[in-house]
């Protein structure tokens, strides 16, 4: 039997595009109340206003512990709690490693590995206490093997199969459920702009993966009963070389 989503409250970071964008319409969608972060406030505020009165945008770079603090806060003083914690936002650079942009992969680490674990810890202050909660991060397949042109991205996705893991047995026992979802290849902006067209053919030819088949799996594991928990969901493009 599926659990209900009907009328529960999601935080979802990374919201105002690509994977995080199609899992925040997929919760509306099933009744659910959203708070978006995303640190970009005009494309945040048009994702808002097209998802409609369950939706709230509250600007946020994750790389700020009082930033994620206030969105998930944001989340509790509207709707009274929070059941649900998408931590989706992430950067990508791939290329060589020597000789590439040290700055840029310094933030890539912060961003997709440090922001990650503001935000859960912050979730997890309201969940704990209350007995109850889900949380899904966006992980990768580069999280389950090395992927040659994309050292640090790879790191930054291995770290977090570590944190689920490690969080999923420290849980145990509070009601609080923990698991990853790592597509393959995914069209969308994090990679290259990837017109509607191109996303088409690219499912079509089972290359690459739409946001929305991301989004159909994260409901996948949210709706399971409470005594299953899905701790990694891998997939992948069906002709995906990987």
């Amino acid at each position: 039997m599926e659990s209900s989503l009907e009328a529960k409250t999601a935080v979802v970071t990374g919201a105002s595009s690509g994977i995080g964008l199609a899992i925040a319409q997929s919760l509306v969608a099933s009744g659910m109340n959203v708070v978006l972060g995303a640190r970009s406030t005009e494309k945040l505020d048009r994702v808002a206003r097209g998802l409609g009165r369950r939706a709230t945008a509250v600007t946020t770079d994750v790389r700020s512990e009082d930033g994620t603090a206030a969105l998930v806060r944001t989340a509790v003083d509207l709707h009274g709690g929070i059941d649900v914690l998408i931590a989706n936002a992430g950067v990508y650079i791939g290329g060589e490693f020597a000789g590439g942009d040290l700055p840029g992969f310094l933030d890539l680490i912060d961003t997709n590995v440090g922001g990650v674990i503001r935000t859960v810890y912050a979730a997890l202050a309201y969940m704990v206490p209350a007995g109850t909660g889900d949380i899904v991060i966006t992980s990768s397949i580069a999280g389950h093997q090395a992927v040659y042109w994309e050292p640090v991205y790879t790191a930054s996705k291995h770290a977090l199969q570590a944190l689920t893991h490690a969080l999923r047995r420290q849980l145990v026992g509070t009601g609080v459920r923990i698991g990853a979802v790592a597509p393959g290849v995914v069209l969308n902006d994090l990679w290259k702009d990837a017109g509607e067209a191109a996303v088409m053919a690219g499912a079509a030819a089972g290359t690459g993966l739409r946001s929305e088949d991301v989004a159909d799996a994260v409901l996948y594991m949210l709706t399971r009963p409470r005594h299953v928990t899905i701790r990694d969901l891998v997939l992948l493009p069906t002709n995906q070389e990987l």
